[in-house]
């Protein structure tokens, strides 16, 4: 059994209601859950929550909630790997086990349906224990320096300040959409920046973290104009 488990408490606090804030005129969590549901990856698609009002609007939008969360897995320090298995281990115990788990952000606005198809393949043509999706930084991380008190400049990595640009190693950081993992995977919480993972590799302008009303906006903006570019 493939399950997308998509993760939304209610307790955000720098963008209250994010998970259920109106997002280019649906809730936030909504593009999640029907991406999910038009992949067809999926024999289920269940949202962990602690909130009854994101429950609600998760069924709408064709979601389970079959459990609500414990608050002790819904403070501002719980990580995304227990709440996974978590809910990995309800269902284990109370109807199905499943064998691969995708956790789907309900931040996501930008995924799209073709790529969690191909993080399910890449998870079994490589046999790895992730597959998710990443993007490259816009610029060289060997460059970058630090502000400090006295608004000095500071560099990180010194010794390459005269190396050009393109003769630095490309880095690359999570894009936050999802995560396909085998089941054993979440339940021994193994780590997933590390070699058992492989990447899926998504360009710069269909990455966006949502953590400001600065980056919503800019989300915002980025997910309109790509939508006009697919209608023209």
């Amino acid at each position: 059994m493939k399950v997308a488990i998509i993760p939304a408490r209610g307790g955000s606090k720098r963008i209250p209601r994010k998970n259920i804030k109106e997002f280019c005129g649906k809730p936030m969590i909504s593009w999640s859950i029907v991406t999910a549901l038009d992949s067809g990856c999926f024999d289920r698609v269940v949202v962990s929550t602690d909130d009854e009002e994101i429950a609600r609007v998760a069924r709408t939008y064709g979601a389970e909630v079959p459990f609500m969360r414990p608050a002790s897995l819904s403070d501002d320090h719980t990580a995304t790997i227990p709440v996974i298995k978590h809910a990995i281990e309800w269902l284990a115990r109370h109807q199905k086990m499943p064998e691969q788990v995708c956790c789907i952000y309900a931040t996501a606005p930008f995924i799209r349906a073709e790529d969690l198809q191909r993080g399910l393949q890449q998870l079994n043509s490589t046999g790895a224990a992730y597959a998710f999706t990443v993007t490259s930084y816009a610029f060289p991380i060997q460059r970058a320096f630090r502000i400090s008190a006295d608004e000095g400049i500071e560099m990180f990595y010194p010794e390459y300040f005269e190396t050009r640009s393109q003769d630095l190693e490309e880095a690359w950081h999570d894009a936050g959409q999802f995560y396909w993992g085998r089941a054993d995977a979440w339940i021994d919480e193994k780590m997933i920046f590390e070699p058992e993972s492989t990447p899926i590799i998504l360009p710069r302008y269909r990455v966006q973290d949502i953590d400001t009303l600065e980056d919503w906006r800019c989300a915002e903006w980025m997910f309109k104009a790509l939508q006009l570019n697919a209608e023209s």
